[in-house]
């Protein structure tokens, strides 16, 4: 067997060990439903800055002479967005436990429920809050912190670990209640799973109890001091997000969805990172220091033109450059959907999976976008990325949309698919004179 079979053959054991494996299934079904919630917060906020705001720093047609009264929508999209993104951590939770749940069948909401009850039952319930210089402590609430981004990895961990311990105690039997035969079923269901959801939540409890008392840190403390803070150190810098794109791009090489592989570990960082600046946004801080370059829609705005690998650079590239019949009635037929950022016809059509030629492009068109866009944001040239959109919102479009109307974003990401054309420019070719050669041996 070929050295490059034998890692083929290895790569793709892998992805389907990681692809199959449970708690990451969980993870990336939570995250993929949760999306509708990502994007109607983030529209909301989008909306309150440039149609509704009729102070502070910014375009909005609120401010243009006439249009005053459409401050009156504020509350109305402030309340959708704090229903949305300030209670993001609570929705995941639940998700999560209803996914892992079903993955290991239990059957019913119990384990979504018992995710949530052990996840409150492990945070803080009193706000510190300042008034005239006096800290006051406010007791018997949860802070926003816990709820919104800030909380979620506490969240993952809790749910996941909470659904594992009920779900053993469940199988187990050993604190089944049962019941006549003369009781309905719903009835009966739920007191067999009585003393297992309490024992669970009892369980979570109680060991935040512990930690807190033991190390005078509660666990979301832990959690986002050791684990959630260094982690988003790591992704939210240029290295961290090129590993990351270059892993998926690998798998993408070998036909193995890359972005499905990546999901589990990049979503909930990526996304927890524009939740964050679009919060920002929503108190009114715009200084770019204080917000996250680095993010799920900065991927998606600079990384994935056209889709994975930029691949709209392709498609321009071989309408400019091939000569060859096959790649252009492909480029034909991936027109609308790369307008979407929609590139399978190309991927598997050309096909890029496991070409020699095309592979290498595929590879590193992202990653020079993305560095580029990276350092023009850091610049302060484009805005950064503040808005949670849709994947497949097309270019132009998604710059204006994520940074809320930065024309240098729209530069950056036009600029970027130039980039992409250049670097797939000379492999067209070459696979021009390919066919050639083969045409004439």
């Amino acid at each position: 067997m070929k050295l490059s079979d034998q890692f083929t053959e290895k790569a793709l054991t892998f992805a389907s060990k990681v692809s199959s494996q449970k708690h990451m299934c969980a993870i990336k079904n939570a995250f993929t439903s949760l999306m509708p919630v990502i994007i109607t917060g983030s529209f909301c906020t989008l909306i309150t800055n440039v149609v509704c705001a009729t102070e502070g720093n910014g375009i909005s047609l609120g401010k243009l002479p006439g249009m005053h009264w459409l401050s009156m929508f504020t509350d109305w999209f402030s309340a959708a967005n704090y229903a949305t993104l300030n209670f993001f951590t609570v929705a995941a939770v639940v998700l999560i436990g209803l996914e892992l749940g079903r993955l290991n069948n239990q059957k019913g909401f119990m384990p979504g429920i018992i995710a949530l009850c052990s996840f409150i039952s492990c945070l803080p319930t009193v706000v510190q809050i300042t008034h005239d210089d006096v800290v006051i402590d406010v007791a018997n609430v949860i802070g926003k912190d816990y709820t919104a981004s800030r909380g979620l990895f506490l969240g993952i961990v809790i749910a996941l670990v909470s659904v594992e311990i009920y779900t053993k105690l469940v199988n187990s039997g050993a604190l089944k209640i049962t019941m006549p035969d003369s009781v309905p079923g719903n009835v009966a269901e739920s007191f067999n799973v009585l003393f297992p959801s309490m024992a669970t939540v009892l369980i979570c409890g109680l060991f935040n109890f512990i930690t807190t008392k033991a190390l005078h840190m509660s666990l979301y403390e832990i959690i986002y001091t050791f684990l959630q803070t260094p982690l988003e150190k790591v992704m939210q810098g240029l290295p961290g997000l090129l590993i990351l794109m270059l892993v998926a791009q690998l798998f993408w090489a070998i036909g193995i969805h890359g972005n499905q592989i990546i999901k589990p570990v990049r979503d909930p960082l990526l996304n927890a990172a524009i939740l964050a600046n679009t919060d920002l946004v929503a108190q009114g801080i715009t200084d770019a220091s204080r917000l996250n370059i680095i993010n799920m829609s900065f991927w998606d705005t600079y990384m994935s033109l056209g889709g994975s690998g930029c691949t709209i650079g392709l498609l321009i590239a071989i309408f400019l450059f091939s000569r060859r019949g096959d790649y252009r009635a492909i480029a034909k037929l991936e027109v609308a959907p790369a307008i979407f950022e929609i590139n399978e016809p190309m991927t598997f059509g050309l096909p890029i999976v496991l070409n020699p030629l095309l592979v290498v492009p595929f590879i590193i068109t992202p990653l020079v976008t993305g560095t580029f866009a990276y350092f023009m944001t850091r610049i302060g040239f484009a805005g950064v990325c503040v808005y949670a959109m849709p994947w497949t919102t097309p270019p132009i479009l998604s710059a204006w949309l994520s940074t809320g109307g930065s024309i240098g974003a729209i530069i950056t990401q036009l600029i970027c698919i130039l980039i992409s054309i250049g670097i797939y420019m000379p492999f067209v070719v070459l696979a021009n004179k390919a066919e050639d050669a083969q045409a004439q041996a």
